[in-house]
C-alpha cells in the first residue's frame, strides 16, 4: 500500500543523503544577504536570503516565518541555521522573513480573548504575503521559480502559513496582496493550527500540499481543537482529517506523548524527511494522504507549558 511503499522511498531517501553526506570532503559555500521587503509602523521589515553557489538557473524557495507565540522571536535564531543551511545545501533558495508581532504584551489568548489574536495572525499573514510578493516581483535578479514557493513555519510561524494557504485558497477579505495567479507550491507546519469563525476549516480551491508535525500533548497550540460553537483554533488532527475526507495530499506526523517541543525538535531531527516530502508531494506530485503515529521513548517531552504560563513570563 501508499504507507509501505512512503516507508521504503523514505529509507532509500535517508541512505542517499547519508552518503552524500559521507563522500562530500566540503559543503557548498553558503551566501546570505539580507532585504528590506516594506515599511511598517515606522519599522523596516527585512528577510534573509541563504543561497548555495549555483550555476545560475532559478531555485525553488523555501520560506520559513519564526515562532514566538506572535510576541517575540527573530528570523536568524539559532537553533534554525542549521535547517536553513540544509536547504541551501540542497539547491533551495531559503527565505526567513521577519513580521510584526501582533501579541507583545497582550494577555493569554483564547476562545473569549480571540480579537487580539485574530489581530496578530492577520498582522503576520500580511508581513508574509508582503515578502512573498518582494520574492516574485524580484525573481529574476534573485534567480528564483515562483512556482516553487514553498512556505515553513515554527509554531506561531506554522499558524501563519497555514492561514496563509488557506485564506488565498478561499480568496479571503484579507487576500489584498497576491494575485489569483500564484499559489504556494507546499506548506510545512511544525505545530501550527487554523483560528476559524466558521467551524472546521474548509477550502473552495484544493490547498497546497501540506506536511504537518505536531505533539499530541501540545498544550500551547492545539494539536486537536479549542471551540465554542463555530469559533475556535483547529490544530493538525482536525486539519488532517479535514484533508483526508477531502482527497487532499498531506503528510501528518503525529508526535505521540510530545508536547510542543515539536515546534522545533523536527526542524532539527527530521530534514532528511521534510526534503522527502518535498520532492514526493511538491515536485512529483504524488497525491498521497499518509497519517505516522511516530512514538519515540527516548524522546522526552520538555516543552509542556500551557498558553496562559507562556503568555505570562514578562
Amino acid at each position: 500500500n501508499n504507507f509501505i511503499r512512503y516507508l521504503m522511498s523514505k529509507k532509500l531517501f535517508s541512505l542517499t543523503i547519508l552518503f552524500s553526506v559521507i563522500f562530500s570532503t566540503f559543503p557548498a559555500d553558503i551566501e546570505k544577504t539580507t532585504h528590506t521587503f516594506a515599511e511598517r509602523d515606522d519599522v523596516s521589515l527585512q528577510l534573509d536570503i541563504y543561497k548555495s553557489n549555483s550555476d545560475g538557473t532559478c531555485q525553488p524557495v523555501l520560506l520559513f516565518v519564526f515562532g514566538g507565540g506572535f510576541k517575540g522571536g527573530t528570523r536568524d535564531q539559532e537553533s534554525y541555521l542549521d535547517y536553513f543551511r540544509y536547504f541551501a545545501e540542497n539547491s533551495f533558495t531559503v527565505v526567513a522573513i521577519d513580521y510584526r508581532l501582533g501579541l507583545k504584551n497582550e494577555k493569554a489568548p483564547g476562545v473569549f480573548n480571540q480579537k487580539p489574536l485574530r489581530r496578530a495572525i492577520g498582522l503576520a499573514v500580511e508581513d508574509l504575503y508582503t515578502a512573498t510578493d518582494y520574492l516574485i516581483k524580484n525573481a529574476d535578479k534573485l534567480l528564483i521559480d515562483t512556482s516553487k514557493v514553498i512556505i515553513s513555519g515554527s509554531s506561531a510561524g506554522a499558524i501563519t502559513v497555514l492561514h496563509a494557504d488557506y485564506e488565498h485558497r478561499n480568496g479571503m477579505p484579507s487576500d489584498t496582496i497576491l494575485s489569483a495567479g500564484f499559489q504556494y507550491a507546499g506548506v510545512i507546519s511544525f505545530a501550527g493550527a487554523i483560528f476559524s469563525r466558521e467551524g472546521l476549516p474548509d477550502y473552495a480551491m484544493a490547498p497546497a500540499p501540506t506536511l504537518f508535525f505536531h505533539g499530541s500533548a501540545d498544550k500551547l497550540v492545539p494539536y486537536r481543537q479549542i471551540r465554542f460553537l463555530n469559533l475556535g483554533m483547529f490544530g493538525s488532527k482536525p486539519l488532517a482529517k479535514r484533508f483526508k475526507a477531502r482527497s487532499f495530499p498531506y503528510l501528518f506526523y503525529s508526535m505521540e506523548n510530545i508536547g510542543h517541543d515539536v515546534a522545533s525538535y523536527p526542524i532539527e531531527k527530521f530534514q532528511p524527511e521534510v526534503l522527502r516530502f518535498i520532492w514526493d508531494y511538491v515536485f512529483d506530485k504524488k497525491p498521497l494522504m499518509i497519517d505516522i503515529n511516530y512514538f519515540d521513548p527516548n524522546q522526552e517531552s520538555k516543552y509542556n507549558q500551557s498558553a496562559k504560563y507562556y503568555y505570562n513570563l514578562d
